[in-house]
């Protein structure tokens, strides 16, 4: 499952829809959103993506990851839109046999979405914002 959404992400729904009998770990990755960047406060953030091709380019690290680790079931949900404080902004979850598996290709998959997939942001602070590089 691979989804861009302006909603709230159900973080147990993704949980649940990675459930495979024959995983024994689960592995998920919350980022959220803090309230603060070096010195200054952030009070949102606000994301854009080219949809159709950050769910393409989202289904090619999947499927890379699914080369290197024998993932089960995976779920992958980025927002977009304003992302309160403490709010989820993406979400990964995978299912593999053993835990090691899990750790690795969760961590690959959010590593490589930051490099390469088109989902921009824009801090908001009380005295302005700035577009934030997403692939440094």
């Amino acid at each position: 499952m691979i989804e861009i959404t302006k909603t709230k992400i159900d973080v147990a729904g993704l949980i649940a829809a990675v459930s495979h009998e024959g995983a024994g770990a689960t592995d998920v990755f919350i980022g959220t959103t803090r309230n603060k960047t070096s010195d200054k406060t952030v009070v949102k953030l606000d994301f854009e993506a080219y949809e159709p091709m950050a769910i393409k380019e989202l289904q090619k690290i999947v499927d890379r990851a699914k080369q290197q680790w024998p993932i089960l079931k995976y779920a992958v949900v980025h927002r977009v839109g304003v992302v309160e404080i403490g709010e989820e902004a993406v979400v990964i979850a995978v299912s593999t046999p053993h835990r090691q598996a899990a750790f690795e290709s969760c961590r690959f998959i959010i590593d490589e979405l930051k490099k390469s997939v088109p989902i921009w942001k824009k801090e908001i602070f009380e005295d302005g914002d700035v577009w934030v590089a997403a692939h440094p």
